[in-house]
């Protein structure tokens, strides 16, 4: 994992913006964020992307097609992730443990496919949204 004192200033403003941000956020909305800092070219924020999400600092949301920051240091070598969204407010909850992956890991293996990662997401309403309804 890169080291957060490595990350290029490009690479540290984009992170920076996803922690701070309350929902996930599409690389066109951290361009929009991120035009008084200098950035320009949508090409700018996805380098940016690809490296944090290599580094285990970002994850990408398929669904959505948007990136959250990583919610806590864990090891991302096994490869699951799960996230919570919700439909109302746009919460994206993470969750990861390798015991959670172990029996889909296996399956996989029986299968003989070759995974390279796996993102589980959830779709829903939130427990603060539903108590609000």
């Amino acid at each position: 994992m890169k080291g957060l004192d490595t990350l290029t200033k490009n690479q540290a403003q984009v992170l920076e913006r996803l922690k701070a941000a309350s929902a996930p956020l599409s690389a066109y909305a951290l361009l929009d964020q991120l035009r008084d800092s200098g950035f320009r070219a949508p090409l700018q924020v996805y380098r940016a992307l690809d490296t944090l999400i290599k580094s285990g600092y970002v994850h990408r949301l398929e669904s959505l097609n948007a990136f959250v920051a990583c919610a806590e240091p864990h090891d991302h070598a096994h490869r699951m992730t799960a996230f919570a969204i919700c439909d109302i407010c746009g919460q994206a909850s993470e969750f990861s443990d390798a015991e959670v992956g172990e029996p889909l890991e296996d399956w996989l293996h029986q299968t003989g496919f070759s995974a390279k990662k796996a993102v589980i997401e959830f779709r829903g309403t939130c427990a603060k949204c539903a108590a609000a309804q």
